[in-house]
């Protein structure tokens, strides 16, 4: 099997759970509980190792992953429908697809309120006041509402790199050093 088969089948189980969940939320009139229980989850995973470690390996069984899900669903204090699905996929061993559901419920929670999601990534920690500003730049921009997804790249040096849909703005450092090799390979 190559990678982009296995990218495949991640994404297309990811989008599945992330699609029940978001209509038996929405159904339910549940939709900012679930935007909490997935912002809270995400915070986990980016936190803890070990439940990075509980959701990939293979060396938990099912009945471990089931029961380590469950206690931290228990210990979050995640709603029923978030933990009853991390239950379901621990027992049929998808917690794998996790990061990736997350990130599906985020684009269908967007997308149900009409926002779009920007990636940022920076190299040092945007404050909140520096995403405000960059959410308000964008949604002139675009015309859309933003909402700003950041993650920390130290290898940027400085500066940022934006994706909003199909769009990437590319104002690293990073990249302006690599424009700057690959002129002077021209001339030299």
């Amino acid at each position: 099997m190559n990678v982009s088969d296995t990218a495949s089948l991640t994404s297309g189980i990811a989008g599945r759970y992330a699609t029940a969940l978001f209509e038996l939320a929405k159904d339910a009139k549940g939709i900012d509980g679930l935007e909490g229980d997935i912002e809270a989850l995400s915070a986990a995973l980016d936190e803890s190792a070990d439940l990075r470690d509980v959701i990939s390996s293979p060396i938990y069984t099912r009945t471990q992953q089931g029961s380590a899900i469950s206690a931290i669903a228990e210990k979050m204090g995640l709603g029923s429908l978030v933990a009853n699905t991390l239950a379901l996929m621990a027992s049929k061993r998808r917690l794998f697809v996790l990061p990736a559901m997350i990130k599906s419920v985020r684009g269908l929670i967007a997308q149900e309120r009409g926002e779009v999601t920007a990636e940022v990534r920076s190299a040092k920690a945007l404050s909140d006041e520096q995403k405000k500003e960059l959410a308000k730049a964008l949604k002139s921009a675009i015309g859309q509402d933003i909402k700003i997804d950041t993650t920390v790249d130290e290898s940027l040096i400085g500066g940022l790199v934006v994706k909003v849909g199909s769009r990437m703005i590319d104002t690293s450092i990073r990249a302006k050093l690599n424009k700057l090799q690959n002129a002077m390979k021209e001339v030299g």
